[in-house]
């Protein structure tokens, strides 16, 4: 019994985010976001062996598009990591793997191009 009240002290419980009412304030934004990104073709999320390559919908291509991508570990905050989003002429940014650890992410994408904002999140697990 000692052991399971030990055990249990000392587990660590990062699933809600330190900026939780910060973040839900922006939910709206979140929403338009969403409904946005709904109406383009999918973000995909590729990996080889050294990198994790994050492409933008091909609709996107030829616009100025600033944004962040946010590798967020629900299970160990430690692991969370932000890119700004910098894509080549083809949508495309390549992110090493040396800077993101072994473990499910949730890759949450926040970006605008032209005058609209677009927000969309995918479940990802970086192999090593």
């Amino acid at each position: 019994m000692s052991f399971l009240v030990y055990k249990a002290i000392n587990v660590r419980y990062d699933l809600v985010s330190k900026d939780y009412y910060k973040e839900e304030l922006r939910y709206q934004d979140k929403i338009d976001g969403y409904k946005n990104a709904a109406k383009l073709s999918d973000v995909i999320i590729t990996q080889d062996s050294a990198n994790v390559t994050v492409e933008l919908p091909k609709e996107l291509n030829g616009y100025r598009v600033e944004g962040e991508v946010f590798f967020y570990c629900p299970t160990d905050d430690i692991k969370d990591i932000k890119f700004p989003l910098k894509v080549d002429a083809e949508g495309k940014q390549i992110i090493s793997k040396t800077q993101l650890k072994k473990t499910n992410y949730q890759v949450k994408l926040t970006w605008k191009a032209g005058n609209d904002n677009y927000y969309t999140q995918k479940e990802f697990l970086v192999k090593k």
